[in-house]
């Protein structure tokens, strides 16, 4: 990365299933993962739990004496359905207020594979950032081509014009776990000139008009 800005990353918030998956790759990227960050000197923070890889990234994350921060609806701790939480956490009422204060305590965001909900909070980050709400970086960890039909999908998606070539360029995507954290340290946001226009301060009320197709 010589000659490249680089992006201070202190908080990586990772996305993934609270299954292990068919694949025991997928076992041992989350735990490098988890490794990686570690020795980065990169925090965690996550859904909470210990299920699946979400408990292999926390694990590792911990046993590498770095801070890690489970995110957890209030409903998942009864009974202890999802397991003790690896490290620090917080609870909140509903599943937007966790995927809000995901987004304001990271610096990045990385996706692991895993099912819908990994998938919805992978698009609702990349749909803020086109939105300009954010502009922290965002990538997959592509495990065996676990990822390859949704990177396929959404290049087919900008052929179709339904997303635009730059919006493209923020969701990043990577084979291994130092690939993609260096290319998260080297993202550079583009806005949409015409998006950026939007105000989205807690106090407003109202977004401003736009005269323009809005690609979403």
């Amino acid at each position: 990365m010589e000659g490249v800005s680089v992006r201070k990353i202190k908080k990586i918030c990772v996305f993934c299933g609270a299954n292990s998956g068919k694949d025991v790759a997928f076992v041992n990227a989350a735990f490098h993962l988890g490794e990686v960050l570690g020795k980065r000197k990169i925090d965690l923070v996550y859904g909470g739990g210990k299920l699946g890889l979400m408990g292999c990234v926390s694990t590792a994350v911990a046993q590498h004496e770095r801070q890690v921060l489970g995110i957890i609806p209030s409903a998942f701790t009864i009974n202890n359905v999802v397991g003790e939480t690896c490290g620090k956490e917080i609870k909140v009422a509903t599943m937007q207020e966790r995927l809000v204060m995901m987004m304001e305590l990271s610096d990045a965001f990385i996706a692991l594979p895993g099912g819908f909900g990994t998938l919805e909070k992978l698009f609702q980050m990349i749909s803020w950032a086109q939105l300009n709400i954010h502009n922290k970086p965002i990538g997959v960890l592509n495990i065996n081509g676990f990822f390859n039909g949704l990177l396929s999908f959404v290049d087919h998606a900008v052929k179709q014009e339904f997303i635009t070539p730059r919006a493209r360029k923020i969701l990043i995507s990577a084979t291994t776990a130092d690939e993609l954290v260096e290319k998260l340290q080297a993202f550079r946001f583009e806005s949409d000139p015409a998006l950026s226009k939007l105000k989205w301060s807690p106090s407003s009320s109202q977004k401003e008009k736009l005269d323009l197709t809005l690609r979403l």
